[in-house]
């Protein structure tokens, strides 16, 4: 039985500032292959061009709303109607407290790869911590605590820490986040990707999104894409490919200046894949039906195009986005 089900047929409720959840308590995870990170038997689908827009804006270290709002325009209504976002994943590992934990993190793991004292934070208590009176310091605090990193038999493992996962709307998207991250760091130093665990320390299932979400048995294709790129190359390409989401946010791309955005002709199909995808919901969302199969027809993932497709079908229904 899937973590959704367990918790759906859960009688006891729990209060919380968005509504009445159901709730597991001390929930862990085990991915014993973190390349197959897409949660593809979901209904309603995940959106897989907000999931890849996401995983670059985190990788950039972005905080900016109105970027990654571009793919998911309902996102405000959790986190906040903010120019910056308080609890942005990527700025929280990539700027705050004056380093970039990811650089000192392979700094430290390739000097010595036998440490335990890699851990990469994202929770900072002088920002995070409620009020004395239990009032939330902002709508978007962070629901990751920190990541613990390990490399063994030249494997890097990744423990990630949650303070709250919501099973519907979070934790498909967190395996993507984190799975991803992992993937790149091994890449980095050299190593195999090791094995990902997932604490959730308040794994909930919210009352109105009871009777919505429901798990299939379908089939889907492999992951066939590695993020796994050397650091020179992958600080240029997710370079690019963010500068690109940036320049259709702002400049409103025709259709010519969306095709010409959408060829990243990098020397990684797996990163051509993420723009190519990024690119296929600005087609959709402007109309551009022709340049959009297009796009699409140019993505070798098989598993990408199936959840995309899945996702389509859906949302050409009426549905909202998710």
């Amino acid at each position: 039985m899937s973590a959704a089900e367990r918790l759906k047929a859960l009688n006891k409720k729990v209060p919380s500032r968005s509504g009445s959840t159901y709730e597991f308590l001390h929930v862990l995870f085990s991915i014993e292959n973190p390349k197959e990170k897409w949660v593809s038997n979901r209904m309603p689908p995940m959106s897989i061009s907000y999931a890849l827009a996401e995983l670059i804006w985190i990788l950039s270290g972005s905080d900016i709303a109105e970027i990654v709002n571009y793919w998911n325009p309902n996102l405000y209504k959790y986190s906040g109607n903010d120019v910056h976002y308080h609890g942005a994943y990527g700025h929280r590992i990539r700027h705050n407290f004056g380093m970039d934990q990811l650089e000192k993190a392979f700094n430290i793991l390739h000097n010595k790869p036998e440490s335990r004292q890699m851990v990469i934070l994202i929770w900072d208590p002088e920002k995070d911590l409620p009020k004395d009176t239990g009032v939330p310091n902002s709508a978007d605090i962070p629901c990751n605590i920190c990541s613990l990193l390990k490399v063994r038999e030249h494997r890097l493992e990744w423990t990630q820490i949650m303070r709250s996962n919501d099973a519907f709307r979070g934790l498909p998207y967190n395996f993507v986040q984190f799975t991803s991250m992992q993937e790149i760091l091994a890449g980095w130093l050299g190593l195999e990707v090791g094995t990902y665990a997932h604490y959730s320390d308040s794994l909930h299932l919210y009352e109105n999104d009871f009777d919505n979400m429901k798990i299939y048995s379908n089939k889907f294709s492999k992951n066939t894409d590695s993020l796994s790129v050397s650091k020179c190359y992958f600080d240029s390409v997710v370079e690019k490919i963010y500068k690109r989401m940036k320049r259709i946010v702002t400049e409103d791309p025709d259709e010519t200046h969306l095709e010409t955005i959408s060829s990243l002709d990098s020397e990684s199909q797996a990163y051509n894949n993420i723009m190519l995808i990024i690119s296929a919901y600005v087609a959709r969302k402007k109309e551009y039906l022709r340049l959009k199969e297009d796009i699409l027809s140019r993505c070798t993932n098989p598993l990408y195009l199936e959840i995309w497709n899945r996702w389509d079908a859906f949302y050409k229904k009426g549905a909202k986005t998710l």
